[in-house]
């Protein structure tokens, strides 16, 4: 961190020094109303400064010559002081940390040597006040020939060994001579001359300035006509005349042209400083060219600083920005494909030397393999710039280049030229050369560069995660760091969730109304609703958050004492960060003093709602990949403990929130051991959006508590994951997914790679496995989770994801129908209660043919379908659909849109979505067709006896709509089965079997994928990586191992098994009570659950032959058979084990004896049980499967 820097911004970037350069005596007499005067060069005494351990030793004055260059010879005295030098705001404490430093003379910190020579530190250092020392982690060694294991992002660890010395000399690139260079010269001074605007005396001064000292190369030339620049050179002049005119004398240039393939833009600019209200040319290039570059509509960047200052201009240049539409003579590689003359753009490979092809052919390699940014740094020969090459995928880091200005400006570097290149196989490559600015009393408030470079890389993967977030002006200005403005970006997303609470009066409000009054239920529901959409606005909390940059600034502290790591003290990687000398420097408040400093510092009640939680977000958090040197999003590990019990009475276990630039997500657990899919939520237009935001987490929530109840079979409590893609980023699925598992694996892995993934912080202190699965839009994303996962060296990859291709070991739902088993079960058993002919059954189904579930459904079902409803429009038949035509659309996983119309009888009829004024065979005319297909489901007329969601939006049918499938008391639908997720809300399932209607809810009807997933994953831990390849793995040629086969069967057979078993036991139940059928769903879960948990607690798993016992049950008989049970206890995590045991016993016990058992029922089931073992020959030994083939 650094001290604060002008309330200013410039687009048009660093850059410093230069050619020096001189005007005619006219020009400057016209500029400054007086003839030129020499101008001398002042020189910055460096040893009169007092600096930091950055610089090398000196002896005697002379220059210590390492592989990092340093002149003039730099002195080195204690970091501590240097910082205080920075945030101290008054002079008298100024003074203070000054005169103590020389009182207590503490010696100065030398560098290591280029040798590996021993690093003394300073003789007395106490310890510091705020304990940063107690996260010093001193057994963490960065060995130099170390290799990193295979990671997301790549970052060259900083440190005098690792960065690498260019000899050349320039920019790296060469332009092809342009030949016609002289007489374009001729042609641009004639038309000028033709136009009269500048006086004949100029033209060859004004045209030569342009051509030969401003630094353009002859690309640009070649590309440009005769009057394109003819247009820049009047523009420049124009400018310089507008600067005489207003009399200030400062000269300002905006100058810019776009056309189809090309794009040039010209700004005056000082070295150092952002202008916020600039042209913004960088954003200008960013938005038009770069976040949009892929393919044949690629561009690369030039840009450079002008060799000389502006004329009576003695910190202004001009900075240039060339943008070219990328051609690429293979358009079309591998992804994989590495080689440059492949991949390469044509005037990159014409103009880049043999050096810079090194580089970027170097960087390119590490780029292919990784799913976040390349970070390297070179120093150049013979000085102290530097060179930054930073290397991604496209799409990847929106916004970054124009970001990556303020960054190096923050830090006090500035860039004399820029390079972006585009390559075919999709990486993009940024080059930025660094100098540090000339020495000003100003400038001396920064650190050295040969500091700086090494926290302006860490902080490059950070600004990469969110390129431009929500206070990037605080950033930009310099009055908040990078980090603090990231993090309030952080806290403003967890705001925004979770700060929309309903509070006390809602509880107390709740508790006075009626809860079996439909009318009250309604009006809470409204409540509810309205206060959690109104109270308070993303906007609106951002507004308050920017009043308060100094608050930020103190509560960022306390969570970086927290969480940051100094991973070797202050000889870390090379030199101490500037985030670990602030921590030593600024006092860190404990939370009552922030508590008390917030009242004080706000103006209202509302401003201290939202500031107030920062700290709960402050403690919330136990991990972090925050301060992770490579990352590619930011990453969470909450406890839940601070969501109130009013609006979520079932407590969460793991609670993960992953921020990006693209995105947010949650991710939610009820268990330790838990498992659920994740689903990427996409949004047609801003309106979409800030619903699917406001309802993001409640809507994770609810589908994680329906999969813990869904999953009361399965060993795997519920969970869940949900993405939501930022308003403008609709396009980035692929990119979301990848950057959010990345990103939570960097909480569950322990580090390998020093200066690439260090040790975090972990207040969970307990090892966590998370088991996630396909759900809307990530079906095909799953294999590359695993890879992944592989990659990365988590053991656990065979098992983190189900769903994944058959040739990874998966069995995929919808080639065997695994949750349309469990519906079908269902709805099977009530036409077997009922004495119902199937094929008589009128039937409503949303979710098409081209749905998984939908298209099973068809395929199974032998129903009379006289409606469904698909994302292409609606498809009805009162006679019945035929049923060979849904049959190859089901089998082609085609809309309905494709069935044939003339198969309709003459009452059937068809509106799809993008339909107008549609005359139906009744008379009534559509207006909308996609308002027709939203509300279809809830049209009264209609004559259906079953209705099997199979898809759509969750809460299509609650409290305020299901009154219109309620006729006269009686609904109008006598059976529904809900296959899709939450598709009607609990209070409307309540009025619907009210009114007659015989309903099973999604948590019971739809469980069949989970318990698929679940064995998957159970064989993926019980076989070693070589049996799984044999026995799971479909081979190259697509044939199935003959275990593979039998597994899938026995799975199937066993949802069936499952699905029949609660079946039965729901209908029983209800026929006793009369307790409704929802109620009982979540009743039975609720008590398989409650029990699973006590008995993994009890003494019971230690009975070894009943644990024996139970296991032979629970378990798949051909994994027992194929490996053994003592091989799988052994490769199988304990509380995994212990967690089937539990729900096998529990699940059980509750499909016999009901959710409300007689307290001596479970007594007498487990004597029943145990008095079977012990009748059984050999029961001490009642192992039969413990010594199995093995594999």
């Amino acid at each position: 961190m650094v001290p604060d820097l002008p309330s200013v911004r410039e687009d048009g970037g660093g850059g410093g020094g230069g050619i020096d350069h001189t005007r005619k005596v006219l020009h400057d007499g016209i500029l400054n109303g007086n003839p030129p005067k020499t101008e001398a060069k002042v020189q910055s005494d460096f040893s009169t400064t007092k600096l930091t351990s950055y610089a090398p030793p000196v002896e005697n004055g002379a220059l210590y010559r390492t592989k990092h260059t340093f002149w003039p010879p730099l002195k080195a005295v204690p970091l501590a002081s240097y910082y205080k030098l920075h945030r101290v705001p008054s002079l008298d404490s100024l003074t203070a940390v000054v005169m103590a430093e020389q009182q207590n003379d503490v010696q100065a910190i030398e560098l290591p040597h280029s040798d590996g020579s021993h690093v003394e530190e300073p003789q007395d250092r106490s310890p510091p006040p705020n304990g940063v020392h107690n996260k010093i982690l001193e057994n963490v060694v960065r060995t130099p020939g170390r290799q990193p294991s295979p990671q997301p992002t790549h970052l060259s660890v900083p440190g005098p060994s690792q960065h690498r010395v260019l000899p050349e000399q320039g920019s790296g690139y060469v332009a092809p001579t342009f030949d016609g260079k002289d007489q374009q010269m001729d042609q641009v001074m004639d038309q000028i001359e033709e136009k009269g605007f500048i006086p004949p005396e100029f033209v060859e001064s004004e045209t030569n300035w342009f051509y030969n000292e401003l630094g353009i190369d002859d690309m640009y030339f070649q590309t440009e006509t005769v009057p394109a620049i003819v247009n820049h050179i009047l523009s420049l002049y124009a400018g310089k005349v507008a600067a005489f005119a207003r009399g200030d004398g400062r000269l300002e240039i905006r100058l810019d042209k776009e056309a189809a393939d090309h794009a040039v833009y010209i700004d005056t600019s000082k070295p150092g400083v952002s202008v916020i209200d600039g042209p913004r040319y960088e954003q200008r290039i960013d938005e038009k060219y770069i976040n949009g570059s892929v393919g044949d509509s690629s561009y690369r960047v030039e840009s450079f600083r002008s060799g000389s200052h502006l004329p009576g201009e003695k910190d202004q240049q001009l900075r240039c920005y060339f943008v070219y539409k990328c051609q690429f003579a293979h358009p079309n590689p591998g992804l994989e494909e590495t080689n440059l003359d492949i991949i390469g753009d044509k005037r990159f490979l014409q103009k880049a030397t043999q050096n810079t092809r090194d580089i970027y052919q170097e960087v390119m390699t590490h780029a292919v393999d990784r799913t976040g940014p390349v970070i390297e740094m070179f120093e150049m020969e013979g000085g102290r710039e530097k060179r930054l090459v930073i290397a991604y995928r496209q799409g990847s880091a929106m916004g970054l280049f124009s970001a990556l200005s303020d960054l190096y400006h923050y830090y006090g570097a500035t860039s004399s030229r820029k390079y972006i290149e585009q390559f075919s196989n999709g990486i993009t490559i940024m080059s930025i050369y660094l100098r540090p600015l000339a020495q000003t009393p100003a400038s001396m408030k920064h650190p050295p560069i040969e500091a700086s470079i090494h926290q302006i890389m860490k902080e490059v993967s950070l600004l990469y995660c969110i390129p431009q977030n929500k206070f990037q002006g605080h950033f930009a200005s310099g009055r908040l760091s990078l980090q603090e403005t990231i993090y309030a970006h952080c806290v403003w997303v967890f705001v925004g969730h979770f700060l929309n609470r309903l509070g006390s009066e809602y509880k107390s409000l709740a508790s006075i109304l009626d809860p079996n009054n439909s009318a009250h239920v309604e009006m809470l529901s409204k409540i509810k609703r309205r206060l959690r959409t109104e109270t308070f606005t993303s906007d609106y909390i951002l507004e308050i958050i920017n009043k308060y940059p100094d608050l930020v600034r103190a509560l960022y502290l306390a969570f970086a004492n927290t969480h940051y790591v100094q991973t070797r003290g202050e000889q870390d990687d090379f030199l101490p960060t500037l985030s670990y000398l602030r921590l030593k420097v600024d006092p860190v408040l404990d939370d009552s003093q922030l508590k008390d400093r917030i009242s004080k510092a706000v103006v209202n009640e509302h401003d201290e709602m939202v500031m107030t939680a920062f700290r709960v977000f402050n403690s919330a958090v136990l991990k972090t990949n925050f301060y992770t040197p490579t990352k590619v999003a930011l990453s969470f590990r909450l406890k839940p403990s601070f969501l109130p019990e009013v609006e979520y009475p079932q407590p969460l276990y793991g609670m993960f929130l992953v921020i990006s630039s693209e995105f947010r997500g949650f991710h939610l657990r009820f268990r330790d051991i838990a498992r659920g899919g994740i689903r990427i939520v996409k949004s047609r237009n801003k309106e979409a959006y800030s619903i699917n935001a406001r309802s993001l987490f409640d809507e994770n929530y609810n589908l994680a508590n329906t999969q813990q109840r869904k999953n009361k079979d399965i060993p795997e409590g519920g969970s869940k994951g949900v993405i939501l893609l930022d308003v403008h980023h609709q396009d980035k699925v692929r990119v979301a997914f990848e950057k959010y598992i990345d990103s939570i694996m960097d909480l569950l892995l322990k580090p390998v790679s020093p200066g690439i993934k260090d040790p975090i912080v972990d207040l969970h202190g307990q090892e966590e496995i998370l088991f996630m699965g396909p759900d809307e839009n990530t079906a095909d994303l799953v294999n590359w989770a695993t890879e992944h996962a592989r990659k990365r060296g988590a053991s656990w990859w065979k098992s983190f994801f189900t769903g994944k291709s058959p040739k990874l070991g998966g069995i995929p739902h919808d080639a065997y129908g695994m949750t349309t088993l469990s519906v079908r079960e269902y709805i099977v058993g009530i036409y077997r209660k009922l004495n119902l002919d199937e094929t008589t059954v009128r039937k409503l189904q949303t979710g098409g043919p081209d749905g998984d579930l939908g298209s099973n459904e068809i395929l199974l079902g032998r129903e009379k379908y006289t409606a469904i409803v698909d994302g292409a429009g609606v498809l009805v038949d009162p006679q019945g659909l035929d049923r060979t035509e849904l049959l190859r659309l089901a089998k082609q996983r085609a809309m309905i849109s494709e069935y044939d119309a003339s198969k309709l009888s003459t009452d059937g009829y068809r509106v799809l979505v993008d339909e107008t004024n549609v005359s139906l065979p009744s008379g009534e005319v559509v207006d909308n067709g996609m308002i027709f297909r939203n509300t279809f489901h809830l049209r009264g007329g209609q004559h259906f006896d079953t209705f099997v969601p199979c898809g759509g939006r969750p809460e299509s049918i609650d409290l305020s709509t299901v009154h219109k499938l309620i006729v006269d008391g009686k609904s109008t639908i006598p059976y529904i089965v809900e296959g899709a997720n939450l598709f009607i809300t609990q209070d409307a399932k309540l009025r619907l079997e009210k009114a007659g209607c015989i309903l099973y809810k999604d948590a019971s009807a739809n469980k069949g994928g989970v318990t698929s997933s679940s064995l998957e994953v159970l064989a993926s831990l019980s076989f070693d990586d070589a049996g799984f390849v044999e026995n799971m793995c479909i081979r190259a040629d697509g044939t199935a191992p003959a275990f593979y086969d039998a597994y899938v069967k026995e799975v199937q057979e066993t949802i069936k098994r499952n699905a029949a078993l609660e079946f039965e036991a729901i209908w029983r139940e209800h026929q006793q009570t009369g307790i409704p059928r929802s109620t009982l769903s979540d009743t039975l879960s609720i008590a398989i659950t409650k029990l699973d948990e006590e008995l993994q607690k009890t003494e019971l798993w230690n009975n070894l032959i009943l644990r024996t016992s139970v296991l032979e049950d629970a378990l798949p008989k051909l994994l027992l058979e194929k490996i053994g049970l003592k091989l799988i206890v052994q490769r199988v995590p304990d509380n995994y084990l212990r967690s089937i045991f539990g729900s096998y016993l529990a699940s059980r016990f509750v499909y016999e004896h009901g959710s409300s058992p007689s307290q001596f029922a479970f007594f007498e089931f487990m004597s029943k049980r145990m008095a079977r073992l012990n009748q059984q020959p050999g029961s001490q030994n009642s192992t039969s499967h413990i010594n199995g083939a093995g594999a």
